[in-house]
């Protein structure tokens, strides 16, 4: 065994927290989760089903945990760590990248690794200002008020994950609702039936793409022209991709911008601070990504005993990381409850860490800077049109985010 060395104070306290929970604020972690803020690398948290498992809150500990390979993310897997009921019905389902663990993982994602570098993002930027640029205009027209969610915050990353991918634009209403049920369900039938649609909806797009004699210009066509044709993917493995990279590569991004939004407009100081200086974009994005945590929990199960701060994580023990708490650790962040642009430490977890670092971040930077940077500015007074207590936001066992977002302007 192999200790994990952490300062940060005793290993676990007295009485397991349940997870998930629903937040009080949006932009902040369940209060439930106070206990899990008092300094120590691993606590102890308790399941829908009554089980019990460790749940990683220092950033230390997460930082070399997930970067280590004796934690599995392949959800198939005895002990994996289920959250709600509504997933236990999908575990054996397969799943492409998040449920692979290397050299199967370090395969697949080599393949995909070119469509999303820090160069390709920057040279999709001008295309993206254009989306954002005709997504405004036709709010504006409509406007003075509008759901912020409908008309801005999913169209944006729905357009682009459309566009990279090579699926109809048309086709959105179909799989943002398929995306819906899976995420947020309510129950197994749902989540099984959503994932069922969307692999026969991307199936019968990549047979298709298959048929043509040139390949068009989306990621898809590049795999099914220059991987699938070789036998280098099965068509089985292509469209689990394509499950996993429209999904994600809309639903997150969405919630980011529209709780980003949301959060911005809670903090008019910090907003007038962006205002008046437009290359604090960057950093701005980097903090909301911090503070907001939408994706929260992310699991492993052992594969073998692994020894932390002087608690041993057994073979076969689930293991979630708390990422709201995480990215709050008071041993890195100074006053991590506040809103602060200017901070030096920017290693949040909001994009995981290691070997399943989210493949899209390069792009999600993008989008956020570009849609968060131009609403700001075409609509210097953009606001809140229902008080911010009433506007309902996501349940904790969910991405995080606004279910709508009323503005005018």
């Amino acid at each position: 065994m192999t200790e994990l060395t952490d300062t940060t104070g005793p290993a676990t306290p007295a009485e397991p927290v349940a997870f998930p929970q629903d937040r009080t604020c949006p932009y902040h972690p369940p209060t439930g989760y106070e206990p899990l803020r008092d300094g120590r690398p691993l606590s102890r948290a308790t399941l829908y089903d009554g089980r019990e498992v460790w749940m990683v809150t220092a950033q230390a500990t997460a930082r070399a945990l997930l970067a280590d390979p004796r934690l599995s993310t392949d959800r198939r897997r005895d002990g994996f760590p289920i959250p709600t009921a509504r997933f236990e019905t999908a575990r054996y389902r397969r799943v492409a990248l998040l449920g692979m663990d290397d050299p199967e993982h370090h395969r697949q994602r080599r393949m995909l690794i070119p469509s999303f570098t820090v160069k390709r993002a920057a040279a999709l930027r001008p295309w993206i200002q254009q989306i954002v640029n005709e997504l405004l205009d036709a709010m504006i027209a409509r406007g003075p008020s509008a759901d912020l969610v409908s008309a801005f915050a999913l169209p944006v990353p729905s357009m682009v994950i459309c566009g990279l991918l090579g699926v109809p634009y048309a086709d959105h209403e179909f799989f943002e609702e398929q995306s819906r049920r899976l995420l947020r369900g309510p129950g197994g039938a749902d989540t099984l039936d959503a994932r069922d649609q969307l692999e026969k909806y991307l199936g019968g797009l990549i047979d298709a793409k298959a048929e043509q004699a040139e390949p068009g210009d989306g990621i898809l066509d590049d795999l099914v022209h220059q991987r699938l044709r070789t036998g280098e993917l099965d068509r089985d493995d292509l469209v689990s991709f394509a499950v996993i990279l429209l999904v994600a590569g809309h639903e997150t991004t969405a919630n980011m911008i529209s709780l980003g939004t949301y959060t911005l407009l809670q903090h008019p100081e910090r907003l007038a601070e962006l205002r008046a200086d437009p290359a604090l974009l960057p950093a701005v994005v980097e903090e909301l990504m911090r503070m907001l945590s939408i994706a929260d929990g992310l699991q492993r199960v052992a594969l073998e005993d692994i020894e932390v701060a002087g608690t041993t994580i057994r073979a076969g023990d689930g293991v979630l990381f708390a990422t709201s708490v995480i990215n709050r650790d008071t041993s890195v962040f100074d006053d991590p409850d506040d809103l602060d642009f200017h901070r030096t430490d920017r290693h949040h977890v909001a994009f995981g860490f290691g070997i399943h670092q989210c493949l899209g971040q390069n792009l999600a930077r993008a989008e956020l800077e570009i849609a968060l940077g131009s609403l700001f500015t075409r609509l210097p007074g953009l606001r809140l049109a229902a008080p911010a207590q009433d506007i309902p936001f996501k349940p904790g066992d969910t991405i995080q985010g606004m279910l709508e977002l009323p503005v005018t302007w």
